[in-house]
């Protein structure tokens, strides 16, 4: 599922594009009711979209959603929650990944979705062994994407996440080359850096729980990673975000508490995930889980394996009421009561797939701010195109040609091919030089002009000798003639002056404001008179 805007549906395609057929049956796009006219066209008229295989995707437009609402509270909109019939996948709105879907529902479904249960096969869990799809797999756990962002090509400013992570029993069957398992970890603490700074600041230390140290002994802190916002969620975590109306956040709220849940003592209690799950085992029980007319405990495929190791720890034998003479009868002690009235509550984990920082890692971006947008679309044009390699072994954001309008550029004009984009209908000027840049459709660049590591949107207009390095311009964008901008952000629409320089700005428009200016000239009053004197004095008085 993905909220908001058309770039959802680019995040959708890109990310999920191997395994919609098969694996993903239903793909709903949440979107507040503004927005959905928007993406409805474009599903219907874009050709990147309308070319996606099958499953189609649904919009999904709920009344009670905006574009202020948390990630987490969209799960408790009536509508999203009858959407929802059992496990799910999550994606934001404004991702770029280049690894493959297929890969992390692998990962997921053999850790926490195989035979033998969930929760990594814990021997404290006594749910069902075995099931095909949905809860009746046993109490399965999550999994979600960081990515590094100090890595080649970093970002300034880019926001991070605090994570602390600890390591997974090792695997009796060592995974295949190329899988995600050797990277995935189990997830113990993750905040942002805003709040870990917070945190610091009013303690002047970052505590460290001794809970969490008795529970996992060796952690590995990251703070150089970020929240990919991709999450594989078992259906009963919509259970526990409508039984928890103060989980506002999906990063924050509700993977942070889960992931100390899993440690932290009674924390799971207060989430009330010990009726969750008395609740899930309960609809299991009731449901079609003992067709078979065996008893579930006694049914343990995975011993049947050859792979299995099997566990060497004698079991306990089942609690047995012990009948004691009324002469030497003992009170049972309150510590004991408790605890058999209150067993230990096991937690599914949430697992993290901690992506690799190495120069051959696939792109994994989240594209929220101009810096990152610049960045993510410099490095798409680097990519080979689809006629300089083969389709099967090109990238999924590869174009079909670098140049696709080859007729546009004039001889006597420079365009570096190898880190250039350059659509449809584009028109290049003798003496334009241009490098490392992308250049959307319908753009025309006139004589002389210079263009160095730009990323200009569709129907922008440069004029003669300007030089523009490091910029970013909207649509319908006009460029006086010679100016000279670096690093500057222009809103759509814009009409840059003759001969401007300028470095590091960003030119916006700012409708309605002249007709504010006349107006509060005009008067603030009902007969259009304005005392400057009163007005002043009122401030004063405030």
């Amino acid at each position: 599922m993905a909220q908001n805007n058309t770039s959802s549906i680019h995040a959708l395609s890109t990310t999920t594009k191997r395994v919609l057929t098969d694996i993903v049956q239903d793909i709903q796009l949440v979107t507040p009711p503004s927005s959905a006219k928007a993406i409805e066209a474009a599903l219907s008229q874009n050709p990147h979209l309308t070319s996606l295989p099958a499953p189609s995707a649904d919009i999904l437009a709920p009344e009670g959603l905006s574009q202020t609402s948390g990630t987490a509270a969209i799960f408790r909109l009536p509508e999203v929650q009858a959407a929802i019939s059992g496990d799910f996948l999550v994606l934001p709105c404004d991702l770029i990944c280049e690894v493959a879907g297929e890969s992390l529902l692998e990962a997921w479904m053999i850790q926490q979705g195989g035979l033998g249960g969930a929760s990594l096969g814990s021997h404290d869990y006594r749910g069902p062994k075995m099931g095909i799809g949905g809860e009746k797999g046993g109490r399965r756990g999550g999994l979600g994407v960081w990515f590094e962002t100090k890595s080649d090509g970093s970002v300034k400013g880019e926001e991070t996440d605090f994570v602390i992570t600890a390591p997974l029993e090792p695997s009796v069957v060592l995974p295949p080359e190329g899988s995600l398992r050797s990277n995935i970890s189990r997830l113990v603490y993750s905040t942002t850096t805003d709040t870990l700074k917070d945190i610091m600041e009013e303690k002047k230390t970052f505590p460290i729980r001794h809970g969490l140290i008795r529970n996992h002994g060796r952690i590995k802190m990251l703070t150089t990673y970020r929240d990919a916002h991709i999450y594989l969620f078992p259906h009963w975590v919509l259970d526990m975000v409508k039984k928890n109306d103060t989980m506002d956040s999906i990063s924050e709220d509700l993977v942070g508490w889960w992931a100390k849940a899993g440690w932290q003592d009674g924390l799971a209690d207060k989430l009330g995930l010990r009726q969750v799950f008395e609740d899930v085992e309960n609809g299991e029980r009731e449901h079609d889980s003992h067709h078979s007319g065996l008893p579930e405990e006694e049914m343990d495929i995975g011993s049947l394996s050859t792979t299995w190791t099997s566990d060497l720890t004698p079991k306990p034998r089942k609690e047995q009421q012990s009948a004691f003479a009324s002469r030497v009868s003992t009170p049972i002690p309150q510590s004991v009561q408790s605890s058999i009235e209150n067993p230990k509550l096991v937690i599914p984990p949430i697992l993290a797939y901690i992506q690799p920082a190495t120069p051959s890692a696939p792109l994994i971006r989240r594209v929220d701010t101009a810096a990152i947008l610049l960045y993510v679309s410099l490095r798409l044009a680097k990519l080979d195109s689809i006629d300089e390699a083969s389709r099967a072994t090109s990238s999924a954001f590869s174009h079909a040609h670098k140049i696709a309008y080859q007729g546009g550029i004039a001889q006597r004009s420079t365009v570096t091919k190898a880190d250039c984009l350059l659509a449809e209908n584009v028109t290049v000027e003798e003496k334009s030089v241009i490098k490392e840049s992308v250049i959307g459709a319908n753009c025309h660049i006139k004589s002389g002009a210079r263009l160095t590591r730009c990323l200009l949107m569709d129907g922008v207009v440069v004029g003669e000798r300007c030089q523009l390095t490091g910029c970013i311009l909207g649509r319908r964008v006009q460029v006086g003639r010679e100016s000279v901008l670096k690093e500057c952000e222009v809103q759509e629409g814009n009409v840059v002056a003759e001969e401007t320089d300028a470095k590091g700005e960003k030119f916006m428009v700012f409708e309605g404001l002249d007709e504010d200016v006349d107006k509060s000239l005009d008067g603030g009053g009902d007969d259009g008179d304005f005392d400057v004197d009163e007005g002043y004095d009122d401030a004063l008085q405030r």
